[in-house]
């Protein structure tokens, strides 16, 4: 079979090969819409959109909804978990030991490739629908943002992947094998910028992207591909570019930066922030689409929460102390045994939580947060950081960008900076204001940092397990499929 014919294998056999798991045997139908006599409508599209939607939003067994997310971005040196119990899967990822049975990475790799299936089910038959052109197109749209950033997280978890196209079974998918990573990253670029001309300038909902959210996601793809592994400078230039029509634009794509107390207020003030560049939203009434790891997923055990992830020790010290610490971080227990309060320091886990992630009141393991794929924020760093990239010093732009996100946290605002210092001081920046969001894993990557970032552990931390080496950067291929097919 020739590489072509690989990229255009049936996204059903990676499903195929996942349906051991009761999930997939109850899916709901809407979600399972294939072909082109299947979809004939707009509402027949609006239906598989919702299944495309699902597939990263099902809680427990694949997708976006659980500590999963941390556990998938555990290397980074903010993220920690226990040295025993039940957190296994955790600390392989925490300590560089990541085998293919591992379920978190299992989780994100299933619900990217449903997503794929689901987009690849639109994007192969909207053309034909007639109907309005216009939700057509918005429809289609979003197909293409969900297909792109499925892929953007599969290639940088696990490098060379199966590219696949098409939604409907092929017997050749037992065979299927890995395309590049400069493949991946074609379709993802190729993707967004579709998404970039089909999607509306505001969202129909919130919870689903517009333009903006195009934009900044292909800002944030252009950054990556500068840095490991496909180190290709130019894309500096580009990030730069698609950031910077989002921040002149901000106003036409509802985009802002809200206040901290609010975005993490862990109540209804924050959802649906003008923070919210793309996030995923959530309800607690429905079990199959609840937001799990906001609630007990980082509760400390003594308020009855299961301790999957936390803060690294090091990495609260060298935290900048003012508003913005003392917002991210939950540093002070009340058992629930007896009502009364401790600090982290005396605590069973002996690290600080953090109270961003927390819902107010913290009081059940189900909520309905918004879970943030991109923040106005990122849209700030990445331009900041891309521009002083691209042309090696930092434009009054880049520092105005820069400073925007330090003024909020009450930092004071830099100035004067040679270029390097600059891109220090935005790649600081980024670790701080996404602390546990899924950003610091993937930045340490990009930049090679890996190593340096794990180097002198608090002694209360977790170790890796060896020494770290590039492979390390990404994830063995899930079992359930590396075990059938020898071609993955």
């Amino acid at each position: 079979m020739n590489r072509i014919g690989m990229k255009k294998i049936a996204l059903f056999s990676i499903i195929a090969l996942l349906t051991s798991c009761s999930d997939f045997l109850e899916e709901d139908p809407r979600g399972a819409i294939v072909g082109t006599h299947a979809i004939n409508n707009v509402e027949g599209l609006e239906a598989a959109l919702t299944g495309t939607y699902k597939g990263l939003l099902r809680t427990w067994t694949r997708g976006f909804l659980t500590s999963a997310m941390q556990g998938f971005t555990m290397g980074g040196d903010d993220l920690t978990t226990l040295s025993g119990g039940n957190k296994e899967w955790f600390r392989q990822q925490d300590q560089f030991n990541v085998t293919s049975g591992n379920t978190h990475t299992l989780q994100i790799w299933r619900g990217c490739y449903k997503t794929i299936q689901g987009a690849n089910n639109i994007l192969n038959n909207y053309q034909q629908i007639t109907g309005d052109p216009a939700v057509v197109n918005q429809i289609a749209g979003e197909a293409h943002f969900l297909r792109a950033l499925s892929y953007y997280w599969l290639v940088r978890g696990f490098g060379e992947i199966p590219l696949i196209t098409e939604s409907e079974f092929n017997a050749e998918m037992l065979s299927i094998g890995k395309s590049s990573v400069t493949a991946i990253y074609e379709l993802i670029e190729s993707d967004l910028v579709q998404a970039e001309e089909l999607l509306g300038n505001t969202k129909r909902d919130p919870g689903r992207p517009n333009k903006g959210a195009a934009k900044a996601l292909l800002a944030d793809v252009y950054l990556t591909q500068g840095g490991w592994p496909v180190k290709d400078a130019s894309k500096y230039a580009l990030a730069a570019q698609k950031a910077k029509e989002v921040i002149d634009n901000k106003g036409t794509y509802g985009f802002g930066l809200a206040a901290l107390e609010d975005l993490w207020s862990g109540t209804t003030d924050g959802i649906g922030t003008v923070e919210e560049v793309m996030s995923f939203h959530t309800s607690k009434n429905y079990a199959g689409s609840a937001n799990a790891y906001y609630g007990w997923a980082g509760t400390p055990g003594e308020e009855g929460g299961w301790d999957d992830f936390f803060a690294e020790i090091n990495f609260f010290h060298d935290f900048p102390e003012g508003k913005r610490k003392d917002i991210t971080f939950h540093t002070e227990f009340t058992r629930n045994s007896d009502g009364s309060i401790i600090p982290w320091q005396l605590s069973a886990a002996k690290h600080p939580y953090y109270g961003k992630l927390r819902t107010n009141p913290n009081n059940h393991f189900l909520s309905s947060m918004p879970v943030h794929v991109i923040r106005y924020a990122h849209v700030l760093l990445v331009y900041a950081e891309a521009q002083a990239r691209a042309e090696g010093n930092p434009n009054p732009a880049a520092y105005a960008a820069l400073n925007a996100v330090r003024e909020r946290a009450e930092l004071p605002p830099l100035g004067g900076l040679s270029g390097e210092d600059f891109i220090q001081a935005v790649v600081d920046e980024r670790a701080w204001e996404f602390a546990a969001e899924f950003t610091r894993w993937f930045d340490l990557v990009r930049l090679e940092l890996v190593e340096e970032a794990n180097a002198n552990k608090h002694p209360d931390d977790l170790k890796p397990v060896g020494a770290i080496t590039k492979d390390d950067y990404t994830f063995p291929i899930p079992a359930v499929d590396a075990d059938i097919n020898p071609n993955l």
